[in-house]
């Protein structure tokens, strides 16, 4: 099946350069490119693509504006922000915004390429730099924690899966540690997007944090 794509950004350059990457690909498409937040959401409306890779800062309405209106109007639809701006602000606002990645334009086309087919699998992905970022945030996080958040109808199995998604482990590794196959944690994950009413393992793995199951420390 075809990846099918829509790049917004305000750069040209940048456009054409994704889209080079993007052509050598046989799995994935442009299926329209925008210039501006308002017309990467009516692109996302007539085109309905499997992801859409988006820049923040442009013309108008940014991109993040742009992402909480695109998801809100398709809960299926899966948002990269690709951006030169990775501060915390930025981050939180898009993972708000229910983003499904968040990646800088420093990165290698090929990994910006490998993101766009891990978050249209139904992942998200985060780039490194700003992951370390934010388990440097929660590690300095004061104690007490906040209320743990319940976790209604997860059965155990589920909480090890849960626990395991939250340490960042891929369902290949889950599968290895719990002594399961591939397909069976990939089911769990998916039982957990359901009954946490979760988007993807972003999501997942800040529940696993709200709930306790892991920290920063193990």
């Amino acid at each position: 099946m075809t990846i099918r794509v829509v790049l917004a950004d305000d750069q040209p350059l940048i456009r054409a350069g994704l889209r080079m990457v993007i052509a050598g690909t046989p799995d994935v498409d442009v299926v329209g490119e925008a210039g501006t937040g308002a017309q990467a959401i009516q692109l996302a409306r007539q085109l309905r693509p499997d992801v859409v890779l988006m820049d923040i800062r442009m013309p108008g309405m940014d991109g993040i504006e742009a992402t909480q209106m695109i998801t809100a109007d398709s809960p299926a639809a899966r948002v990269v922000i690709l951006t030169t701006f990775d501060d915390d602000e930025n981050v939180n606002a898009s993972l708000r915004a229910r983003a499904s990645g968040f990646l800088v334009k420093d990165m290698a086309l090929e990994d910006i390429l490998t993101a766009v087919h891990v978050v249209a699998a139904g992942d998200a992905l985060i780039a490194p730099s700003v992951t370390r970022r934010l388990i440097e945030e929660f590690a300095g996080r004061p104690e007490p924690a906040p209320a743990r958040r319940e976790l209604g109808g997860v059965t155990g199995r589920e909480r090890e899966v849960l626990t395991l998604v939250g340490r960042g482990m891929s369902n290949g590794e889950i599968a290895a540690r719990l002594h399961i196959s591939t397909g069976t944690a990939k089911a769990h994950v998916a039982s957990l997007l359901t009954k946490l009413d979760a988007r993807d393992r972003i999501q997942l793995v800040i529940i696993a944090y709200e709930a306790g199951l892991v920290s920063p420390f193990r």
